[in-house]
Order: C-alpha cells, then sequence, then structure tokens
C-alpha cells in the first residue's frame, strides 16, 4: 500500500509518499481501506518529532480516517467487511489501509461522503471529552472558545451552541470572527485587535463565563482565570503558546472556587475512547444528520500533496478542517 512516510523529523519537505505491508488489524481491530483522512495540529507536532506515538500506535501520521472495513479482527463482532465507517486512530491515517480498534468506529452518519465523515472523529470526540464531560458544560451557562476558526473551535461553536450554551470566541482576523458568529457564537473578538476579558466581561455584566476552552495555554492563563465566574472551569486541551505563565496568581483560583484541569486524547485507553464513541453516537450523531450541525471544510487535497496540506495548516489561513483523500473503496 501506500502511505506518507517522514524521513527525518523538519519541515513539510520531509513527508514523502512511501510504500508498505498492508497492515493486519489485531483482536478487537477493524482494516479500513482509507477514503479520506484529516489533518490535524498533532499531526503537525509528530512530523517535527515532538508528538511521539504510544509504542504500540502506528509510526505513521494521521489520527482520523473514513473508508470501508475489509478485514475484521479476533472478537470483532460489531463490525463487518464492507461497512462504512469513520475513526479515531491512534495514528496510520496517511495510507492506503489503516487499523482501528472497533470502539473507536462509527458509521458515516446519514448523507455524509467520506470528506465530511473523515473530518468528524478527532475534532468530535475532542471537544465532547473536554468541554461536555470534563468541562461539564450544560444548557443555559456560558462559554469562551479560544481558536474559534479551528477544526476544534468550528466544533464547540456548533455542539455548545446546539446544547444550549451561550457562545463567545476568539480569533485571528476579522474574516474568521464572521466565520464564528455565522455558526453560533454570540460574539467573535479578534484576538490581535481586542482584549477579550474586557470584551466578554462587557457582554456578560462583568461575570465572566462558566468555561473557557483553551488551547493556547500559559500565556493565556491568567487572563482566562480572570474572565471565569465564580465557579468556572478552565479545560485545556493544547498548549500552542507554550505552557508557563510567570504573572499566575493560584489566590484567584481559589478566592473563586475554579476548576482547571487539562487532557490530551491519544494517550486515553482504547475503553475510554468507546466510551466517548458511544456517547456521541447516541447525542450527536442525530444533531449531525439532522444538519444542525457538522464539520467545516476549508480544503481538500490528495494524499499525494499532503506537503501542501500541512503548509496550509501550518500556516493557520484556514477556517475548519483539513482533508487529504486517499483512495476509493473498493
Amino acid at each position: 500500500m501506500r502511505q506518507v512516510d517522514v524521513t527525518e523529523p523538519g519541515g513539510p519537505e520531509v513527508m514523502v509518499i512511501g510504500q508498505a505491508e498492508r497492515p493486519v488489524p489485531q483482536p478487537g481491530e477493524v482494516l479500513i481501506q482509507v477514503a479520506a483522512a484529516g489533518v490535524n495540529r498533532p499531526d503537525i507536532q509528530q512530523r517535527r518529532g515532538l508528538y511521539p506515538p504510544p509504542p504500540d500506535a502506528s509510526p505513521v501520521l494521521g489520527l482520523e480516517v473514513a473508508g470501508v472495513v475489509v478485514q475484521t479482527g479476533e472478537g470483532v463482532h460489531s463490525l463487518h467487511a464492507g461497512d462504512r465507517v469513520c475513526a479515531l486512530v491512534n495514528g496510520g491515517g496517511y495510507a492506503e489501509y489503516c487499523r482501528a480498534p472497533q470502539g473507536q468506529c462509527l458509521p458515516w452518519p446519514a448523507g455524509y461522503d467520506a470528506v465530511r465523515a473523515a473530518a468528524l472523529p478527532e475534532t468530535f470526540f475532542t471537544v465532547w471529552a473536554n468541554l461536555f464531560d470534563i468541562g461539564r458544560l450544560s444548557a443555559g451557562e456560558t462559554v469562551l472558545i479560544h481558536g474559534g476558526s479551528s477544526g476544534i473551535g468550528t466544533t464547540a461553536i456548533q455542539l455548545a451552541r446546539a446544547f444550549g450554551a451561550r457562545v463567545f470566541a476568539t480569533a485571528g482576523s476579522a474574516e474568521k470572527c464572521a466565520a464564528c458568529e455565522r455558526l453560533g457564537a454570540e460574539a467573535a473578538i479578534n484576538y490581535k485587535a481586542e482584549d477579550f476579558v474586557a470584551r466578554v466581561r462587557a457582554l456578560t455584566d462583568k461575570r465572566g463565563v462558566d468555561v473557557v476552552l483553551d488551547m493556547v495555554g500559559g500565556p493565556y492563563l491568567s487572563r482566562n482565570i480572570a474572565v471565569l465566574a465564580k465557579d468556572g472551569r478552565l479545560v485545556v486541551l493544547a498548549v500552542q503558546g507554550g505552557g508557563r505563565d510567570p504573572e499566575f496568581d493560584l489566590r484567584h483560583v481559589m478566592v473563586k472556587r475554579l476548576t482547571i484541569s487539562g487532557s490530551t486524547m491519544r494517550p486515553r485507553t482504547a475503553e475510554e475512547k468507546a466510551a466517548i464513541g458511544a456517547a456521541m453516537l447516541a447525542r450527536v450523531w442525530p444533531l449531525l444528520e439532522a444538519g444542525t450541525c457538522g464539520p467545516v471544510i476549508h480544503g481538500v487535497f490528495p494524499l499525494d500533496q499532503v506537503v501542501e496540506a500541512h503548509r496550509l495548516m501550518e500556516s493557520s489561513a484556514h477556517i475548519g478542517k483539513i482533508v487529504l483523500t486517499v483512495a476509493t473503496p473498493e
């Protein structure tokens, strides 16, 4: 099969199309003939040598795919050859075939093609786990979503709004802010031109928000604490700006009874990911099929243009998801 190989840690140019043996599904896994694969920030970090895969995972880039099941491993009874699935995988997505644990596979929503299905797993699993499980966002609450125009951000805005929350977002341009508002954000704040703390406090009559979903990290920590209401929750899912904030004062956390938490998806167990998938199938898939929410697709590239896809991701010029097309399923 064809796959994307990383010749050495570095920039997009270190990726080349290589050849490898087709994987064999292990017990509890299926083999998917990949029609499309999502491109995500962790792929960039892994390519740079900064985000190594778990010991039992494929070293090939790619954390989400959509395609057709072609083989099942021992103990798999819920999926069969010919099933169209999208899957959150532990690696190996940038290839014509990819293994996936059965609990991390979900059916294509009705009316979806492979590109739209491939844009779902990484962002929807991540947002559900962080915003609703860890962040406990509920109807009637307020949430601030940083990076609102990213794949995570566009997903979080839609789901928060669909489940009855009041949504604010930050983004880095007027165009991106407008996109956030079209998706359901009550207000989107250009962080390059405005102080998001002052703006959100004004929008909430100085109360602040119940939840902050953050992917910037240390540089935003003190300001995230400042923008939270009493009993608020800060959920950190990435540290793209670094992990340190020398101005952080723990006393503000104590006074406002705040909760600070963080998580990453890849180290979670297969059982944990399967539970997230089951919850989404029950509560989110009906929204996708009804058109209430869905992935925002910015760009689609064939597999042999993976270098261009990564350059677009690193430019941050995109709004929503970037997807690779891999093959036409048999």
